[in-house]
Order: C-alpha cells, then sequence, then structure tokens
C-alpha cells in the first residue's frame, strides 16, 4: 500500500502472515530503495519479551506476531491497524503529513485481557539512504546536550559507534548489536538531543522525538540492513510500564521523520525538512505567535544582577534597555528573597520581596511599562522548596514520591501537575502576576526528579509521562486564559528543549553559558535542533569591554533571538549606541530569520577556532562568523548551494565604519562556491554578513573585491 504526502511516498508490505512493515520511503514522486525491514510497530509485553534475546526494540514477540486488519484515511491522516492474535492487543500507527515532514505516533488498545506493555516504539523504519540500507557505508549524527556546553553535534560512521561488523550466515542470528541514544528523567535535552539523522554520500534520514520526558532512540542492524527505532519512555531505561485493562488505550510519543537527497550537503537538506515541519508545528498550536512580530527581550540575569534584582538596580538597567530598544523587560531570579540570598530551598508562594521593592513590585512594573517595555518576570512553577510553606500547604499527593516518600532534589519537591490542588496553585500564581501587568513569563526547571513518581500505584516513569503530558496541558490553559502573554521556556538553559514544549511557547534559552568565548560553538550549531527564531541567545555586551568584545559576544543573536543583557546602565553613549545598532540589526534580519534554513558551512559537527552558520533563503543567505583566539588569519567558507551566482556582500554587524572596528576582507568565488575571509583584527572577533544574488545588471558591475567577486 502506498501513502502519499505533498512531499513523500511511504510504501507499505501489508502481508497475510507477516507483520506490517514500512518498506520504502522517499521524496515524492522519486524511485528509491526498499527493505524488508523490521515490523512497523514493536510492543514489548510482560510475558511475551522479545525474540531472540536482545536488548534491542526491533525483536519483539508481539512486535513479530502483529497482522494487518485494515486502514482508514481521514484528513490526510493515514491510520493503519493490526492486532496480535495471542494477547488481543490492537494498535494503530498513525501518520500526519506536516511541511518538510511526517509525523507519527502509536496507539494501543488493549483486546479482551489485561497486558502490562513495556516499551511500544512510535515507529520502527529502515535508514533508507542507500539501496541495501547496509551498515557499512552510513554515518550517524547525533548531540550531546550538558548545561553550558549545548549542542554539540557528532558525526561517525555506524560501524565505529554501536554496530560491529559480523557474519548472520555464519551465525545464524542477526547483529544484536546497537548505537543508543537515551536521555532521562524530565528534563527532555538534559544529555542529549532529540534529534539525529543517518546519513549517506547524497542521501540523509533526519528525526525528532516530541516529547518533554524520557525517550530513547536506536539503531540496529539485522539481515536485511539498518534500521532505525523511536521510542518514548521504556522499562530498562526509565522504569517505566503501563497497565493497560481490557479495552483501554495507551497512546505513544509522536515523532517526526523527513529524508532528503542533496548532492553536496543532504544533512542540510534533511535539516531544512525539520525547520519546515517546526514552523508547521507552531503554526498549527495557535499559541505561539511566531508568525508575528518577534519581541527582543532584556533579561538582567546573565553576567549582570544574577539574581540579585532590586528596585534600585532594576529601574536604570530598563531606562538603558529602552534606549538600546529592547522591547521587553524581564526581572529574573530573586525577585521574591526577603531571605538575603538563602531563597533557593524556600521558594514555591511566588510573592514579591519587600525588602528588594520598598515601594511595592507593582511600583516597578509600572516603571517598565512607562518606559514603553512589556514588564517581564521569572519563575520556576513546578518545584517547591523544602522550607517553603507550601510544603505543607499542599496535599503530600500533589508532590512526586516513591515509596510513600517525597522525592527531593537539591533542596526542592516537584509539583505533580496531575494534581489539581498544584495546578490549581500554579493558575493563581500566574493569573496574580498577570494582573499586576507582567506579560512575559521566562519558565525555568532545575531540577531532575529521578525516573519519576509512583504516586497513584503507577511505575514512576509512567506517573513522569502522565506529569509530563499534564504539564503541557498546563501550559495551554495558561495560553489560553491569557493570549497575548509571551513565554520563554528555560530548563537551566537549554535541557528542555523539545518540540512538545516549544511548538507551544515562543522562545527558548540555548545556554546558561557565561563564557563569551565558549557560546559561538553553541549558537552556531543550535538551528539543527531549536527554530532560528526561537533560539534565544545571549547577548551580554559589558562596559569593560572593547568595541569588538562587545560585538563578538552580539553576534549570537542577531541571527536567532537576541537575548540582551549586561550592565547597560553602565555604558557610556558610544558604548550603548553599539548595542542599539545590534538591535536594529537583529530587527532588520528577524524576516529573513524566521523563513530562512540553516545550514553548516564547516560542518555540524565541527570544532575549531573558527565557527560558521549560515540561514538561507531564495535569494539570500545571512552567514554567522566568530574567529576565536587561535585562529589563523584566513578562512575559506564553502557555500555550495550560492555556487554560480554572482553575490553582493554587506557586512550587516558590526556597520562598517564602526569605532573601534576593524576590517574584515571578503572574497566570493562563484565558480567554486567559496567565501574567502581575510582579516588581521585580533580575535574574538565576528561578524554577521549577507549575501545577496545579484541581477544580472549588477553582476556586470564591477565591484571592489570586498562587496562582490566573481
Amino acid at each position: 500500500m502506498r501513502w502519499s504526502t505533498e512531499d513523500f511516498d511511504l510504501d507499505f508490505a501489508l502481508e497475510a502472515d507477516a507483520p506490517v512493515s514500512l518498506r520504502s520511503f522517499t521524496p515524492a514522486g522519486a524511485s528509491g530503495p526498499t527493505a524488508a525491514t523490521p515490523p512497523l510497530v514493536e510492543v514489548q509485553v510482560l510475558g511475551h519479551g522479545r525474540f531472540p534475546g536482545s536488548h534491542r526494540y526491533s525483536c519483539t514477540t508481539v512486535g513479530a506476531r502483529l497482522r494487518y486488519t485494515g486502514h482508514d484515511l481521514a484528513d490526510g491522516t493515514l491510520r493503519l491497524h493490526q492486532a496480535d492474535p495471542a494477547t488481543g492487543l490492537h494498535t494503530t500507527s498513525v501518520f500526519a503529513p506536516s511541511d518538510g515532514a511526517v509525523r507519527t505516533w502509536t496507539v494501543l488498545r488493549a483486546g479482551d485481557h489485561a497486558v502490562t506493555v513495556q516499551a511500544v516504539t512510535s515507529l520502527v523504519l529502515g535508514t533508507f539512504v542507500n539501496e541495501t540500507t547496509a551498515v557499512d557505508d552510513l554515518d550517524v549524527l547525533w548531540g550531546d546536550n550538558d548545561w553550558v556546553a549545548e549542542s554539540r553535534w557528532h558525526r561517525a560512521p555506524l560501524r565505529e559507534v554501536g554496530l560491529p561488523a559480523m557474519d548472520p550466515a555464519v551465525h545464524h542470528h542477526m547483529n544484536r548489536a546497537r548505537m543508543a541514544v537515551t536521555t532521562r528523567s524530565s528534563w527532555s535535552t538534559g544529555e542529549r538531543l532529540p534529534t539525529g539523522l543517518i546519513s549517506g554520500p547524497d542521501t540523509a534520514l533526519a528525526f525528532q522525538i516530541e516529547h518533554n520526558g524520557a525517550w530513547h532512540w536506536e539503531i540496529g542492524e539485522d539481515r536485511t540492513g539498518a534500521s532505525l527505532a523511536l521510542l518514548g519512555p521504556t522499562d530498562a531505561e526509565h522504569q517505566w510500564s503501563t497497565d493497560l485493562a481490557p479495552g483501554a488505550t495507551f497512546t505513544s510519543v509522536p515523532v517526526a521523520v523527513t529524508l532528503a537527497r542533496h548532492p553536496d550537503d543532504p544533512v542540510g537538506a534533511a535539516l531544512a525538512g525539520l525547520t519546515a515541519h517546526r514552523r508547521a508545528l507552531t503554526a498549527a498550536s495557535g499559541t505561539a505567535g511566531l508568525a508575528g512580530p518577534l519581541p527582543v527581550v532584556y533579561n538582567d540575569y546573565m553576567n549582570t544582577l544574577m539574581g540579585d534584582p532590586t528596585a534600585a538596580k532594576v529601574l536604570p538597567l530598563a531606562e538603558a534597555a529602552a534606549k538600546a530598544g529592547a522591547d521587553h523587560y524581564c526581572i529574573d531570579a530573586g525577585w521574591y528573597d526577603d531571605d538575603a540570598g538563602g531563597w533557593w530551598d524556600a521558594v514555591g508562594a511566588w510573592e514579591p520581596s519587600a525588602s528588594r521593592f520598598p515601594d511595592g513590585l507593582g511600583a516597578v512594573l509600572d516603571r517598565i511599562r512607562d518606559l514603553g517595555l512589556v514588564p517581564g518576570i521569572w519563575l520556576e512553577p513546578e518545584v517547591v522548596g523544602v522550607r517553603s510553606p507550601l510544603a505543607d500547604a499542599l496535599p503530600a499527593d500533589a508532590f512526586f514520591q516513591r515509596g510513600g516518600h517525597r522525592v527531593v532534589e537539591h533542596g526542592r519537591y516537584q509539583l505533580d501537575l496531575r494534581h489539581p490542588a498544584a495546578r490549581a496553585h500554579l493558575d493563581a500564581v500566574v493569573d496574580r502576576l498577570v494582573g499586576m501587568g507582567v506579560g512575559f513569563f521566562k519558565l525555568d526547571y532545575n531540577i531532575m526528579p529521578g525516573p519519576g513518581t509512583d504516586t497513584g500505584g503507577l511505575a514512576p516513569g509512567a506517573g513522569l509521562l502522565e506529569h509530563c503530558r499534564a504539564y503541557l496541558d498546563w501550559l495551554d490553559g495558561v495560553l489560553a486564559r491569557h493570549p497575548g502573554l509571551l513565554v520563554e521556556n528555560c530548563a537551566s538553559g537549554g535541557m528542555r528543549a523539545d518540540y512538545a514544549t516549544l511548538s507551544r511557547l515562543h522562545l527558548q534559552s540555548t545556554s546558561d553559558q557565561q563564557d563569551p568565548l565558549l557560546y559561538p560553538a553553541i549558537a552556531a550549531a543550535t538551528p539543527a535542533s531549536i527554530l532560528p527564531e526561537q533560539a534565544g541567545h545571549w547577548g551580554y555586551a559589558q562596559p569593560e569591554m572593547s568595541a569588538e568584545e562587545s560585538a563578538f559576544t552580539l553576534v549570537a543573536g542577531l541571527t536567532g533571538r537576541l537575548y540582551l543583557s549586561g550592565h547597560l546602565a553602565r555604558m557610556d553613549e558610544e558604548q550603548l549606541a553599539l548595542v542599539a545598532t545590534a538591535v536594529a540589526a537583529h530587527r532588520e534580519l528577524l524576516p529573513h530569520t524566521a523563513a530562512a534554513v540553516p545550514s553548516w558551512p564547516l560542518g555540524l559537527d565541527h570544532r575549531g577556532p573558527w565557527q560558521a552558520f549560515a540561514l538561507h533563503t531564495a535569494d539570500t543567505a545571512v552567514v554567522t562568523v566568530w574567529r576565536l583566539p587561535g585562529a589563523p588569519a584566513a578562512l575559506e567558507l564553502p557555500l555550495p548551494a550560492l555556487r554560480g551566482h554572482h553575490l553582493t556582500c554587506d557586512q550587516v554587524f558590526p556597520a562598517p565604519g564602526t569605532p573601534g572596528m576593524g576590517e574584515w576582507n571578503r572574497t566570493w568565488n562563484a565558480a567554486d562556491g567559496v567565501l574567502h575571509i581575510a582579516t588581521d583584527v585580533p580575535a574574538p572577533t565576528a561578524r554577521v554578513l549577507r549575501l545577496t544574488k545579484a541581477s544580472q545588471a549588477e553582476a556586470s558591475q564591477t565591484k571592489p573585491p570586498q562587496d562582490t567577486a566573481s
């Protein structure tokens, strides 16, 4: 059976004596490889297990017994039904079209007998990047993601990272090995990114798991080639299982997959498909509002007040932020602290500090509004400190528990948003602050409460999954009640940057990184997993910095979302003017950023003293380039998408002639598609360049090498 979307053709094998499998996945109208892949759905059920014995999820006994029972098609969405005659378990694979990708998940329904499910795939498919799906010529790309070290991408041959070569004909057995990537607990990106790729020479398959909790993906190999399994939480990795009573259902976490062919950059082409899909998700949610203006937020935390706000400190910063052109001012952590900095394990009530704001927080919010800024507040809604009065005021089962004891992490309890008292408390906090005039929330989250909660008799991972879904439902309720509200997603920087959450929210903090020299690598790689128009990169220029150093810290945000900080109130006019110029350049670029797709001229997994990434539309590429200490004076930047075109090249930021700025010389080689950059400006230094395809008349004119070349 073939099911087609505007972008893709999917061929399924429907056989009387075998489970359904996805045999082919190609761009629409294109021929491509087919494969005898594992079952489309794998389900590990207690008492049935796997065969043969393995730790992989592409060899479950129930998955092998599933048989096709029918399908239906409604509103372009395919639902493909199967059943297991032994357990009576029914599965429905849902395939929904999206811009640039296919979104899919699995629905389980128990038959006449109860079952305990220990794992269920959202999708199993072949790699489909070559004619045999063989492992030998495949690379895998994955991203490590740790606090202040986010978006560290790696690329390696599959044979080197988990799938050693063996001879299945000799052993009469498939390869049991796997290349597995897992994130645990409630930081969905606390260890790894939920985005990955499998790439061949000219074709790449890209995918993402859209869940704000624990997940797992793995690549395995059998006699017919390599396959990919995408899952949410599992029993072995996350202490997750669910008991389905007769007739009960369970829905797995959604995932998205895309495939692209490109002679020069299949990885970039596949990630362009995920970029389009992410934009479709944010548009479909109706809450993110990314199609409208994208405001500039000043936040007083990073390298500035660092959680110590007072009225006397905030108001001068707000005045300077308004002069620089910001739209919002966010008062970060500490606004509730009457305990001289000892607030960490006492939070939860979220009442303004009287000592920090002698005339009341409301007076400060009013003054921020008078300056033409929308006031914002930092909030960590899901936690209650062990010394907080809320710890005793709320019911015990409004918190995560294990074995009758509350889960404690870093001096905090974790609220369980399945409980109406927990949700009512948070609704009251948000509604009260919005009533005071707050129009922006930075929602932080700084703990990982282990595998979950067993309240209600659930496995801990099942309790966590239900809480994660309840958190999303709570967000939906907040945005429905306050449709004009702008909300930032933050969890110790970028520890929960998934598209279950980001499909709803406006802005994602990309890191807590305080060293400006370590930020470029994060900023350059982030668009592989986060929309550039949602990626909030800190720009914390300081009065003690040189002009080049200030520009270096600001550049990261210009082609993402510029998230301003820094002691602007202590700057002289020239220094503040540079920040204002950055804000103006950012505004000019935002329409391009919100429509462009990313590429990585030096490679997504590049590590080196030069860093770069580009954002492309049909006629324009905006390229951000950083020169770090130790970099040579010259760089050749391949831009194959622009090969053969005459270009004009202008420097967007800093503006040419800015005091204290040196020269970057640029020459475009159209035949090779390479931008040559040379500068003797001491590192650190950075520039944002715009390359625009020239008209025929412009291309025929002679221009200086720094402006155009052919």
